[in-house]
């Protein structure tokens, strides 16, 4: 599994300014990191109203059990919400907080 760098804030960078992607070759590998983490830590985006509404939730370490949804989390914009999911895994497994 790719370990990331802590100190690669030039990746950190390129993900804020282009979430959606298309990723650079390193970036992807980061990403894709973020990705396969335990369920148990794993922050995601559920949409709450179509097209309109995401609230940041949080995956239960058990398959079936209800998502944690994060209290005064709740984003108008996809891209602000999925910047908020990007920092709080990589402060997960880098142990760096973006803030």
């Amino acid at each position: 599994m790719h370990k990331i760098d802590p100190s690669r804030m030039d990746l950190v960078e390129e993900f804020r300014n282009n979430p959606d992607g298309p990723y650079s070759p390193e970036l992807t590998l980061v990403v894709n990191r973020l990705r396969l983490m335990p369920m148990a830590d794993r922050h995601i985006l559920v949409c709450t109203r179509r097209g309109r509404e995401w609230v940041l939730a949080k995956m239960p370490s058990t398959r079936g059990t209800k998502l944690e949804l994060i209290e005064g989390q709740v984003f108008d914009e996809y891209s602000r919400g999925v910047w908020e999911v990007f920092k709080r895994r990589w402060q997960t497994v880098t142990g760096v907080d973006l803030a």
